[in-house]
């Protein structure tokens, strides 16, 4: 049986699959969100011991990034 898209999950496909080419104003912003991502990173691998924790912790800081600059990309 096939199924339909809403038009509401159909504008939501096309912004998750579309590349958007960063405006002026939000490469600074996107520098701004990695710097203070790879300082975090840098903390926590002077804090803790390296390991299975430490490296999952450190993959999903990488994702938090990944979707700020989705959030910033798709919604402006």
């Amino acid at each position: 049986m096939p199924y339909t898209i809403s038009e509401a999950d159909q504008k939501k496909l096309q912004a998750a699959f579309t590349y958007s080419a960063p405006k002026p104003d939000q490469t600074p912003r996107y520098e701004h969100i990695r710097t203070n991502a790879k300082a975090m990173a840098e903390h926590w691998c002077m804090e803790c011991p390296a390991g299975r924790e430490l490296s999952l912790a450190l993959t999903n800081l990488e994702q938090a990034v990944m979707w700020a600059y989705a959030a910033i990309a798709r919604n402006e």
